[in-house]
């Protein structure tokens, strides 16, 4: 997509710090971060929602951020790391270029994700928003050999 800002950092046509690339994906350090060290990892594909991200592609995505996470874990020192991914403008989506954000942690960091919690009003009611969503889920085809 010719206006993304992550195309063209793939593209390296805007200058980003990247950690690593591949064919498939890209991880560079975010220029805004929750914590310093804060890394994006995107699928070189451009794709606005993580939906529509190849799995294999989706899958390495993962296997990258995982392994950034750990060295980035070490590497700063942290407690832990995140592993965020919002799809869609109403998650929190800013950059419609599907990412995923590895953030180092620290107990004393305090940062929030304002993850309220609420509370279904009975078992039913929760059962009822089982069966909804079930009937709505459906796995990817897999190829037949």
């Amino acid at each position: 997509m010719d206006g993304c800002i992550f195309c063209k950092i793939i593209k390296k046509e805007i200058p980003a710090t990247i950690l690593y690339q591949d064919e498939q994906v890209t991880a560079f350090l975010d220029i805004a971060p929750i914590n310093l060290g804060h890394i994006l990892v995107i699928p070189n594909e451009h794709h606005c929602s993580a939906s529509t991200i190849p799995e294999a592609v989706a899958g390495h995505l993962f296997k990258v951020a995982t392994e950034l996470g750990i060295a980035l874990k070490r590497a700063c020192n942290a407690d832990a790391y995140n592993l965020h991914l919002a799809d869609g403008t109403a998650a929190g989506q800013v950059v419609m270029h599907a990412h995923l954000h590895v953030v180092p942690r620290f107990i004393d960091d305090h940062f929030h994700w304002n993850w309220r919690q609420l509370a279904y009003a009975s078992p039913d009611a929760m059962n009822e928003m089982k069966a909804t969503i079930l009937s709505k889920f459906r796995l990817p085809t897999e190829s037949a050999e």
